[in-house]
């Protein structure tokens, strides 16, 4: 039997999570939805695998279907390729009745869900996460967005999915590299809210094949689910999800994009919680413990960019607001806190996470 978890925002949705659900992904979707036409997105890579039986099941279950492939990677994750996906929108006539479904991981879910939610000022949105930090993360709660020159996910809109359906087989396919990067997002959920998760990649060697996996993404899935219930549009409480992010994003820009978004969330979130010990800020020290289930399960706990190079670029993160930013700090593991600081102090934080002289 599936495992689903609702999802309370303003227009609520369930998420589905199982194997084998490419297949009757269509008749699911009848449950949401009407029938109507439904623009896919997808990379060149994920459409190769699953495409086919995609359209198939939403062709049987009577939707009327067109599809997008862009390239994958971050590289995509452009306006220029979001405005190939409007045009595309467009030139197959889409209204405002039908849907766009992206397939794929969070670059495809991202972009997908930004053209869903400016198109005629919106269209329906469907999630179909093929990575597990897709179905973990980014499939779940309406944050959709472009890179920009000076930072990712600088451009962007809120989007709530109707639906989010979850092939956990696909996890399969994916490189033990991709594997870990989504385990990145699994642990941070543990740190924030659930020790006894944190303790299950502290202990086990976890894999697509793991027993515990559909168990995992739901268990993630219901921390997020709690988090934007609370605050949908991240005004308050869903701003502990950027936990090892402010850093994290840094290091992604300052990489060209070519340290995927969980490495990078995984220095992260090492080097705040160094940081966090170091200034005081902890009820129990739990930097080691962290560092040690992220080198586990494949993640780097370390970078070659320094705090001056990283604080730069964090200037133009979403999370400052005038002269201050907002900080995730871990207290203890399943327990963190909000920490505003002035915008300068945190060259001073990251070079202590970083183990730097400021």
């Amino acid at each position: 039997m599936s495992n689903t978890v609702e999802i309370r925002t303003a227009e609520r949705y369930t998420v589905t999570i199982d194997g084998g659900l490419h297949a009757c992904c269509g008749s699911l979707l009848k449950q949401s939805i009407p029938s109507c036409q439904v623009a896919i997105v997808t990379d060149d890579i994920v459409g190769d695998l699953y495409l086919q039986t995609v359209k198939k099941s939403l062709s049987d279950a009577g939707f009327k279907v067109c599809s997008f492939t862009l390239p994958h990677g971050e590289v995509s994750k452009t306006i220029h390729v979001l405005s190939a996906i409007l045009e595309f929108l467009a030139e197959h006539h889409l209204t405002r009745r039908d849907a766009v479904l992206a397939l794929g991981g969070g670059v495809v879910g991202d972009i997908a869900g930004f053209a869903a939610g400016t198109y005629m000022r919106g269209l329906r949105f469907i999630q179909l996460p093929t990575t597990l930090l897709a179905a973990v993360d980014s499939s779940v709660g309406g944050k959709t967005a472009v890179n920009l020159a000076a930072g990712k996910n600088l451009a962007g809109v809120f989007k709530q999915p109707c639906a989010v359906i979850c092939d956990t087989d696909t996890f399969a396919t994916l490189p033990k590299s991709e594997f870990s990067n989504g385990l990145a997002e699994v642990i941070k959920y543990g740190i924030l809210a659930d020790e006894t998760l944190f303790d299950l990649l502290f202990d086990n060697d976890i894999d697509y094949a793991s027993e515990q996996v559909n168990e995992i993404v739901e268990r993630c899935v219901r921390i997020k689910e709690r988090y934007v219930h609370e605050d949908e549009f991240e005004r308050g409480a869903r701003q502990f999800l950027n936990l090892g992010h402010t850093i994290g994003h840094a290091v992604e820009t300052c990489s060209e994009y070519r340290i995927p978004h969980g490495y990078a969330v995984s220095i992260g979130m090492v080097t705040i919680a160094r940081a966090a010990e170091a200034l005081d800020w902890t009820e129990e020290p739990c930097a080691q413990s962290i560092a040690h289930t992220l080198e586990k399960n494949g993640l780097p706990i370390r970078t070659d960019f320094h705090a001056r190079e990283l604080f730069d670029i964090a200037l133009s993160d979403k999370k400052r607001s005038g002269d201050t930013i907002t900080l995730v700090v871990p207290r203890k593991i399943g327990d963190c806190f909000l920490h505003t600081l002035p915008v300068e102090e945190l060259l001073l934080v990251i070079a202590k996470g970083l183990g730097e002289e400021v």
